[in-house]
């Protein structure tokens, strides 16, 4: 019995654990690649504030549609593996950037040279699915956090708390540090490799929890 008891504390641990790395890292991810948006838009459109002011708008529409899926999808049969899914889906998405970038800005510069809305429109062709994707991730974790309601306040300002420090830790690493010594192809590989390992080593923790060997999960 007391060992029952003890593999079910683990299991929630480890649970609790893989679900806060991944909320923790999607902050990560939404603003590093949002810093990196203005970067590759430059050279077309240059880094004025309209700019900006499109690359912020259509990351905010992203994320919000991405609150409403995630709470939506979250309503049916919630998982840990399909929250990796999640992040693994929203790293492959990003994939594209990193081949069709140049050849994309080109032929949007070609047709709409006003730079507030070729950025609007580049920018949204680019980024708006993997951000969505990203977006779903914190209120999919909630749910998966959450098995008694009167603890739903406290898991959903935790879940928070770690999505936003994950945000400010990818703000400051991708505009201090990652953009003084890499290229942004680069960057954004390290990006989609990290998050297609954390997705992987999720979906192994529970590959391996149901055969019979901890963690569970």
């Amino acid at each position: 019995m007391a060992a029952s008891v003890g593999r079910t504390v683990q299991d929630v641990i480890w649970r609790r654990l893989f679900i806060f790395l991944i909320a923790g890292w999607s902050g990560f991810l939404v603003m590093a690649i949002e810093l990196l948006s203005g970067r590759i838009l430059a050279p077309n459109f240059g880094n004025s504030i309209h700019v900006w002011g499109g690359v912020i708008t259509v990351f905010m529409l992203a994320l919000a549609l991405g609150y409403l899926l995630g709470g939506r999808w979250s309503l049916h049969d919630p998982s840990l593996f399909r929250l990796a899914l999640i992040l693994m889906a929203g790293a492959a998405a990003i994939t594209p950037v990193m081949g069709f970038a140049d050849p994309v800005l080109d032929w949007i510069f070609d047709r709409v040279q006003d730079p507030r809305y070729g950025s609007l429109a580049a920018v949204a062709l680019l980024f708006f699915i993997p951000t969505t994707l990203a977006g779903m991730i914190s209120p999919y974790a909630v749910r998966l956090l959450v098995q008694d309601s009167q603890l739903s306040g406290h898991f959903a300002g935790l879940l928070y708390f770690v999505s936003t420090f994950g945000s400010a830790a990818g703000t400051l690493a991708t505009s201090f540090y990652l953009v003084l010594y890499f290229e942004i192809n680069q960057i954004l590989a390290g990006l989609i490799g990290i998050s297609l390992t954390l997705g992987l080593l999720t979906l192994l923790a529970l590959f391996i929890g149901n055969s019979g060997n901890a963690p569970r999960l």
